[in-house]
């Protein structure tokens, strides 16, 4: 007799139904299949605006599924404990998803698989969240990839999976589970004032993030190389935001990528080096998860970082008013769309390990409370990357001037005039939205005048260099 048991496809951050392994094979498997997300363990430790935009995903997919004659389950617990009560609430034989690499993530699922498998249920993990499984790329000694550039070598000319289609129909249960109101979690509720601030800059669900890349590829790819430097423009694709929650594969955002290429857009290897730093970040928290909490070089460990987030030069950074106008402009970006151009975030997290001398967590963290893009294997790449002590890493002699950066990718002060309100008569409207982002207590205003450097790019790298020149790396 043919098994007729509900599979439970669990989501997390692979909130999509086309090109979604687990999904499909479920959807094949002949079965009703149960859609389920969890506001679990994981969910809770996200910052406030990952959980906000989490929350707008969530909201997507569950429409999406709605098309489909189908639903999303919504539970609130531990993942495990709402697991075992949805399958003893429909007698579910199986639970599917999609692998993820962080080791909060792993923790869990390790944990929840094992136990799933001890109670007689067929748990299965699949691909999607990636290109290339970590454990799949090896050098030719067998280990894994310190630097990013062999890497590349070795993955760029691999043959690579079509994409799955979205499957045409769902199979549902007979019946469904309770299900809690998406609503009543108030997943938004930490970004209290800017949460209607940030909320239009979001581009939310599967066929936005689809028409994104569409418009990337058709309008912007093929200057993509120079263009994705100059935080004015809009140069680069914005899709960290739709990856981040899984809204389209990696696999799509490649193929698309080689179609470029080979239509004789150029610049399109330089988005395909792009998907692959990704893979990269990945690939190393796979094989090191320290990254993501302490120094990849341990060597590192004894730097004499300022560790109090507390200082008032970290206060002045967070809120945008270093004096350093590349800084305060990518700051304040920060806080009325939830994301930073990535030439902004280099300059910033520069400023903060080397100019004020400030530990990279104190940036990690922050920007995992703020990034609607926030990813963790990323985010602690990049700051690692900045800051010198991780692998693969911007030499740790390698100090950026703001000042002359700003000469060199915003010669018209298109970025500053955009997120800067003080030195304008008549400012911009998204400089004037930061003061409308803001908590009441930073006590801003754009009739402030702009202040005078916490430490300017000359002082600042002349310190860090003292810095270094006194430890023995």
């Amino acid at each position: 007799m043919s098994d007729k048991t509900p599979i439970i496809l669990w989501f997390r951050r692979d909130l999509r139904l086309g090109d979604h392994p687990a999904l499909t094979e479920a959807c094949n498997a002949g079965r009703p299949v149960i859609p389920l997300f969890i506001h679990d363990e994981v969910v809770d430790g996200q910052g406030a605006a990952p959980r906000f935009r989490l929350g707008l995903s969530v909201a997507s997919l569950r429409d999406s599924l709605t098309d489909k004659a189908s639903r999303l389950i919504l539970r609130k617990g531990r993942a495990l404990d709402v697991l075992r009560e949805v399958i003893k609430e429909t007698g579910a034989g199986a639970v599917y998803w999609s692998r993820l690499y962080d080791p909060d993530a792993k923790a869990r699922d390790t944990a929840v698989k094992a136990a799933l498998k001890d109670d007689g249920i067929d748990a299965q993990s699949f691909a999607g969240h990636l290109l290339f499984e970590p454990w799949t790329v090896e050098t030719q000694t067998g280990g894994f990839y310190k630097v990013y550039t062999p890497m590349w070598k070795s993955v760029r000319d691999r043959e690579l999976p079509a994409t799955l289609s979205t499957p045409s129909r769902i199979p549902a249960p007979g019946s469904w589970p309770a299900s809690d109101d998406l609503d009543g979690w108030q997943m938004g509720a930490d970004m209290q004032r800017g949460h209607d601030v940030v909320l239009p800059h979001c581009t939310v669900g599967e066929s936005a993030a689809s028409h994104r890349l569409g418009a990337f590829i058709a309008h912007r790819i093929e200057d993509y190389k120079a263009a994705r430097d100059i935080p004015g423009v809009d140069g680069t694709s914005g899709l960290s935001e739709n990856l981040t929650y899984g809204e389209i594969s990696p696999l799509s955002c490649w193929h698309a990528g080689w179609r470029a290429l080979h239509d004789g857009k150029s610049d399109s290897e330089t988005f395909l080096k792009e998907l692959v730093w990704r893979e990269f970040a990945y690939h190393l928290v796979h094989h090191t998860p320290r990254i993501t909490t302490a120094n990849w070089r341990e060597d590192w460990d004894a730097f004499p970082w300022k560790t109090d987030a507390r200082l008032a030069e970290v206060k002045a950074w967070k809120q945008g008013r270093t004096g350093i106008r590349f800084v305060d402009a990518a700051m304040r970006e920060l806080q009325v769309t939830g994301r930073m151009h990535n030439r902004g975030r280099m300059i910033v997290a520069s400023y903060l390990t080397k100019h004020l001398m400030c530990h990279w967590k104190i940036g990690l963290d922050w920007f995992a409370d703020q990034l609607i893009d926030w990813d963790p294997a990323s985010n602690a790449m990049g700051w690692q990357w900045s800051a010198g002590s991780g692998p693969d890493a911007t030499p740790y002699f390698r100090v950026f001037n703001p000042v002359t950066q700003l000469d060199k990718f915003d010669k018209d002060r298109d970025y500053v005039r955009a997120w800067l309100a003080e030195e304008y008569k008549t400012p911009s409207k998204t400089a004037l939205s930061f003061y409308d982002a803001i908590p009441l207590r930073w006590n801003m205003s754009p009739e402030d005048a702009y202040p005078d450097p916490v430490v300017t790019a000359d002082e600042g790298r002349k310190a860090a260099l003292a810095a270094y020149e006194n430890r023995d790396f």
